[in-house]
């Protein structure tokens, strides 16, 4: 017995017709949706290679370094680079979205961050700026005296209360700005002095002697014990320095405190006769203390890849940043380690006179 297979019968053309519009209409709104979700702004952000700028030379026409009141020598040949990083993104006055996050983590030389690990919440592009001025100023006043500590030039330095938090153990007693002579009857030449002062003491009453506003005086603060067990007179210090000659450094549009060891060097240049560099080209990057400690930094990874761009030959990194240095050296660059400004002075002076360099201590 022969069975009939019936075919399905087909859909009115007004139908069909109808599905295709909405078949098409569904598939252009998935690919609006999609290139919006991708073009919002993602919470990321970009670390870049910034320029390398010689401080030893010009910027924008002028000497970087200038010293007035003191013997100086020009720097006619090489370069001591300070490194810079770009950031995008992560403020509300800059953004980016998916495609630039994708490309960012496709690119060998760029790194890509959650902003918040950049950027506290809710932050202005403003306060960042002002915020990594200030950390410049530092950082140049600190290179000043890591310099003259180094050339042994004498000058004035102190310790002067820089901001008191509501509620510490010196709230309405010292002032911002007030110069901290003596605890304890001890004179404080150094943050450890008033650490000792304060353990020694386990939360009794200290006499600190002051200068506010130009007139000495002595006040009495008794010290709060913080969370981990430490008495605290409950203050932010900075240093203050009186200098013999004025050192002045004009760069602009670049902040933070990293530029604070290549400062040093190029200020040491400016006040030593003769070329430091040798016609070479030097680059790198490290906080500085007033002592001359060389401190770690961020993006050194992407500062090595824009001294490389520049043409540097040598790379100075603080040896604390030897973990971020391994398998990112461009090649073509050597890199030195270094601890201490007196280290890394040495070393552009050996090589700069012609010396051997490749024995010199290097991050592995």
């Amino acid at each position: 017995m022969s069975q009939e297979i019936l075919e399905p019968e087909s859909p009115p053309t007004a139908v069909r017709d109808r599905r295709f519009s909405l078949m098409v209409g569904s598939g252009v709104i998935a690919v609006v949706l999609a290139v919006a979700a991708m073009t919002l702004p993602v919470p990321y952000v970009i670390e870049s290679p910034g320029p390398a700028i010689n401080t030893i030379g010009e910027f924008n026409g002028k000497p970087i370094i200038t010293v007035a009141g003191h013997e100086s020598f020009p720097s006619n040949s090489g370069s001591l680079d300070l490194t810079t990083v770009r950031l995008t993104g992560g403020l509300p006055e800059s953004h980016i979205n998916f495609f630039d996050a994708l490309k960012s983590w496709l690119t060998p030389s760029q790194t890509l961050y959650p902003a918040e690990l950049i950027y506290a919440p809710g932050v202005s592009q403003e306060t960042v700026n002002s915020e990594n001025s200030a950390a410049m100023t530092g950082s140049q006043e600190n290179a000043t005296a890591a310099a003259l500590t180094a050339l042994s030039i004498k000058f004035e330095s102190n310790l002067a209360v820089a901001s008191i938090p509501d509620g510490g153990a010196a709230s309405g007693i010292l002032k911002p700005d007030d110069v901290i002579l003596a605890i304890g009857g001890q004179k404080v030449t150094s943050l450890s002095v008033i650490q000792t002062v304060l353990a020694k003491g386990a939360g009794t009453a200290e006499e600190l002697e002051i200068r506010r506003s130009g007139k000495d005086m002595t006040v009495s603060v008794t010290p709060k014990k913080n969370s981990d067990g430490k008495y605290l007179l409950g203050i932010a210090l900075q240093n203050t320095f009186k200098f013999p000659f004025d050192v002045k450094i004009s760069v602009e549009n670049i902040g933070g405190p990293s530029a604070g060891m290549i400062f040093a060097l190029g200020i040491m240049d400016k006040l030593t006769a003769g070329d430091l560099t040798g016609g070479k080209q030097f680059a790198g990057t490290g906080t500085i203390d007033p002592q001359g400690q060389v401190g770690a930094i961020g993006g050194i990874a992407q500062k090595m890849v824009g001294a490389r761009g520049e043409g540097a030959e040598y790379f100075l990194a603080p040896a604390a940043n030897c973990a971020d240095v391994v398998g990112h050296v461009p090649a073509g660059l050597q890199v030195i380690q270094v601890n201490t400004l007196q280290e890394a002075y040495n070393a552009v002076s050996l090589i700069g006179s012609g010396g051997d360099g490749s024995t010199l201590p290097t991050c592995k």
